[in-house]
């Protein structure tokens, strides 16, 4: 038990310090410019039309560090601070964004199952909480509960884990066609990809925490009494 509780100790301080650094990191590179002075818009629109993508829309959506690509409707949603910004941090994120466009338009493998498990992952993590605290609750009169419990949590478990290499790849399309393009140079190529490494550790801690978890759980159901 000690074992376990130093083990989300130690993955709860380490996703603190990968976030903290995260932050840091954008905020540093938000404030060095672009030398075309192209807005995060103008490269996420640039990127998508050199990789032949012409259905999808560049919007702007509220609130920091809240950019995503929706595959449903064809929208590259940015931040407000990134799809107005000429800065290095907000190139790399639009051009990272719209690395899961080029996924989705090329139908890259990791993506398409991602896409096909998001509906059962929110199945998932509208029931699993209550079945989980239910199966703790009542592990030596009905263990199968907190099996199903189990079960449902692995599918969350497995999702990020197949979301590794959906960002890893959008952010190494990213890098490639930033620097093919010239939309960073000799001086900030670095800064783009320290900015991409640092987003991609998120989800390495994200989904080894959510691992952690899971084989909490399953310790729980293991070690119940007969």
């Amino acid at each position: 038990m000690y074992m376990q509780w130093i083990l989300f100790i130690g993955i709860a301080l380490i996703s603190w310090l990968v976030s903290s650094n995260l932050k840091r990191k954008f905020e540093k590179y938000s404030r060095i410019p672009l030398p075309s002075g192209l807005t995060g818009r103008d490269v996420a629109e640039r990127m998508l039309h050199e990789n032949g993508i012409y259905d999808v829309k560049v919007i702007s959506t509220p609130g920091r560090l809240t950019d995503h690509y929706n595959p449903t409707d064809k929208t590259v949603n940015l931040s407000e601070d990134v799809y107005l910004s000429n800065s290095v941090a907000a190139a790399a994120v639009a051009a990272h964004e719209c690395g899961h466009a080029v996924q989705h338009a090329v139908a890259y493998g990791p993506l398409t199952m991602r896409s096909a498990l998001v509906p059962v992952v929110n199945f998932s993590s509208s029931i699993m909480t209550w079945i989980l605290l239910g199966g703790i609750l009542l592990l030596n009169t009905f263990p199968y509960l907190l099996l199903i419990g189990i079960a449902l949590f692995a599918m969350t478990t497995l999702f990020a884990f197949v979301t590794l290499p959906v960002e890893i790849d959008a952010s190494h399309r990213a890098v490639v066609w930033l620097n093919r393009s010239g939309i960073t140079n000799v001086s900030t190529h670095d800064k783009a990809v320290d900015a991409l490494r640092s987003a991609a550790y998120t989800y390495v801690v994200a989904a080894l925490g959510s691992l952690a978890t899971l084989i909490y759980y399953i310790m729980i159901y293991l070690g119940r009494r007969d």
